[in-house]
């Protein structure tokens, strides 16, 4: 049977793991440690160093070693969270031939892709020389925000450093396999997961036979310990331009000995109020005088420096339960992960807000690559009973007249799923629509992700908005979208299965965007009802399943009969409701079903 590894891929460290006797275990490197920093830096002689190596000779070799690598993998040169890298990298960013991101270390441009590879294969060496035998499959893990593009530049990391990436899955879903493995427990369980990079929330309810299921998820892909880090610099950067007139940012040694300082003081505050950072001869002056950096910065300073990026994870968190249909009371467990749940100010703020003490059994730095462990085992080994059903952090769905991005999948739709909507034809004996998939979270299309085109031809002439086009939107299991669109007269058909790609440069999207107005759809109003009606009648069912069940166990007291009286009433007004075909009453309705669903399932599995 293969061995299967699971990476976690960080943005500050990495972590690899292994399942041996049925037992998950971190891979320690040969120091000894079981985290490697995300590190990789090129010597002067063309020496290629990654990990530890890389991270104790950053400071002399500034511009020439990379970290952080994970926050431009899958991005587009113009994105914001490139430029902003661009502005605050002590090595050099450049924009690659395809409007992609590469990395200039001495004389050759990397991919970033290239540039995680090169720590992937490290992970890989760790894991051989541990096993003493060759590894080629693995199991790796990615931001539950991440899209498509970032997630395809990910496998393709694997790829380059030789590995068979079996499954990419999401950290924070990654994480509740490691918190739940042999435990047999059944829990609503919320997993905050905030590392070097970048933020994620995930709600899951875990099932005693082995079932992982992803309620909602949500986060940001540029906010994480790297932004702390940052804030504690500028606060450096501010207090020596103040007493000496002289930008530190302008020296990239400096800038590098500053983030080592900043990124050590942030740690030491998680267990003192105040510490001491003292960096001698800094930078010369003018006058070739040498000057020297020493500062007190207080666990107060820290906080107030950064408290609202602590309050950016907390309202996605609030938005995520709203996803979710989930009241915090629901929510059953808290789990901490990544290395910046550390911090006790984010502590408190998450207790606060969930009104709950979060849970502290697990490691924050290495749950994940645990959790990609047993995941790759239960690929390879059936005889492990595990169930993951994940869902889509982005909403899929195709360019309209306008240039207005039309949704057909919605965030959070459980994986795999299908969905359809009806356009018509925009113009007069339209016989071609050109059909754009998009992912994305934006209501302007080319504010959004590119996956793929085709264009559906053949169309019979006839009066503007009288051909109806039937376009359908399939996802499997592995994440891998098909769309198709149909005249649902002729039934002339045409498909594509969309890779994700990074290859599109801002020309040619704006190109892509301004030619396919040309061939726009018109989106059919009444869909939006039919989804919500579609929704209704599936919780209906669901309680209608429910109802003998029910009725046995509470029929015998009056509270009981009263409530599935009350029941039975809800039902009937979303029924009418859905007669009525009225919005904004069945949204209404389908609220007081959910909750009716909801206690039905509670009173039947107290009863089991």
């Amino acid at each position: 049977m293969d061995r299967v590894i699971g990476i976690d891929l960080g943005t500050t460290n990495s972590c690899v793991a292994i399942v041996e006797n049925d037992t998950p275990t971190v891979i320690p490197n040969r120091g000894g440690y079981k985290t490697t920093p995300s590190m990789v830096a090129i010597t002067e002689a063309g020496k290629r160093l990654v990990g530890h190596i890389a991270k104790r000779q950053a400071i002399t070799n500034a511009e020439n070693t990379v970290f952080a690598a994970k926050r431009l993998i899958g991005r587009k040169w113009n994105s914001p969270q490139v430029k902003n890298a661009v502005l605050t990298s002590s090595y050099r960013i450049v924009e690659g031939p395809h409007g992609d991101v590469r990395v200039q270390l001495r004389t050759k441009p990397y991919s970033v892709p290239e540039i995680s590879a090169m720590v992937l294969q490290e992970m890989k060496t760790i894991a051989q020389d541990y096993l003493g035998e060759t590894v080629s499959k693995a199991v790796v893990t990615v931001p539950a925000y991440f899209n498509d593009n970032q997630r395809q530049a990910t496998k393709d990391a694997g790829q380059i450093a030789g590995l068979d990436v079996i499954r990419i899955i999401n950290e924070p879903t990654a994480a509740s396999l490691a918190y739940g493995f042999g435990k047999n427990i059944e829990k609503i369980v919320a997993v905050y997961d905030l590392g070097g990079g970048t933020f994620d929330i995930s709600i899951l309810e875990i099932g005693g036979n082995g079932i992982f299921k992803v309620l909602a998820t949500a986060g940001d892909t540029f906010l994480g310990g790297e932004d702390f880090d940052a804030r504690i610099i500028d606060w450096f950067v501010q207090g020596f331009r103040d007493d000496h007139g002289i930008d530190l940012r302008q020296d990239r040694m400096a800038l590098q000995r500053l983030k080592d300082a900043a990124e050590k003081a942030k740690c030491e505050l998680s267990s003192v109020k105040e510490t001491e950072v003292n960096l001698p001869f800094i930078i010369s002056s003018g006058r070739n005088e040498a000057l020297h950096l020493q500062r007190v910065i207080s666990r107060q300073t820290l906080e107030s420096l950064t408290e609202d990026l602590i309050e950016r994870t907390v309202d996605i968190c609030r938005q995520t339960l709203l996803d979710a249909k989930l009241g915090k009371e629901e929510v059953e467990d808290v789990v901490l992960v990544g290395g910046m749940t550390r911090m006790p100010r984010i502590q408190e703020v998450v207790s606060e807000f969930f009104e709950r003490e979060p849970n502290r059994g697990v490691h924050p730095d290495e749950v994940v690559a645990l959790g990609a462990a047993i995941q790759g085992a239960a690929l390879v080994d059936e005889k492990h009973e595990m169930m993951l059903l994940d869902v889509t952090p982005h909403a899929l769905g195709i360019m309209t007249q306008g240039g207005i991005f039309e949704e057909i999948i919605p965030a959070n739709t459980s994986v795999p799923t299908g969905r359809s909507k009806i356009f018509t034809t925009s113009r007069e004996n339209q016989t071609a629509v050109k059909i754009l998939v998009m992912q994305g979270d934006h209501e302007r299309a080319e504010d959004n992700e590119l996956l793929g085109e085709f264009i559906l031809t053949g169309l019979r002439r006839a009066p503007k908005g009288s051909v109806e086009i039937d376009v359908v939107f399939e996802i499997n299991a592995d994440g891998i979208v098909s769309v198709s669109a149909k005249d649902l007269e002729t039934g002339q058909q045409q498909s594509i299965q969309v890779t994700a790609t990074s290859g599109l440069t801002p020309e040619e999207l704006k190109a892509m965007v301004a030619g396919a107005e040309e061939f726009a759809v018109d989106r059919k109003a009444s869909e939006e009802v039919e989804a919500a009606i579609q929704e209704a009648e599936t919780v209906i069912a669901e309680i209608n399943r429910l109802f003998p069940q029910v009725e046995q166990i509470v029929a015998s007291s009056d509270f009981g009969r009263d409530a599935i009286a009350k029941a039975r009433a809800i039902v009937q007004r979303a029924k009418d409701a859905i007669q009525k075909k009225d919005l904004a009453l069945i949204k209404e309705q389908t609220d007081g079903l959910v909750r009716t669903q909801r206690m039905f399932k509670g009173v039947v599995s107290k009863s089991s």
